[in-house]
């Protein structure tokens, strides 16, 4: 059986990305990983980076400015690990 660590390694995401999808799909971690991990390999970094961005304007909305910032690290992390196919997505400022 392989370890939450393990797949996390393989997702080839972080476990902050990991957080931020299930924050976003109201869903457990190991779930979040596997829908992270399909989305990139199916070409799905741009709905991963959606799903990023709506956490932060979520985030934003409450005035919670700690998780904002994380998230805009999460995110232009996720950018910078996953250019193949974001090429045609601005960078966040």
């Amino acid at each position: 059986m392989l370890t939450y660590e393990e797949c996390l390694e393989l997702s080839d995401l972080t476990e902050d990305e990991v957080e931020a999808i299930a924050e976003h799909e109201h869903t457990d971690p190991i779930i979040a990983m596997a829908m992270g991990h399909y989305l990139c390999c199916h070409q799905g970094e741009s709905k991963v980076k959606k799903i990023i961005l709506e956490d932060i304007a979520k985030a934003q909305r409450r005035g919670d400015t700690k998780h904002e910032k994380v998230l805009r690290r999460v995110l232009a992390h996720f950018i910078k690990t996953h250019p193949d196919h974001l090429n045609k997505i601005a960078k966040v400022s």
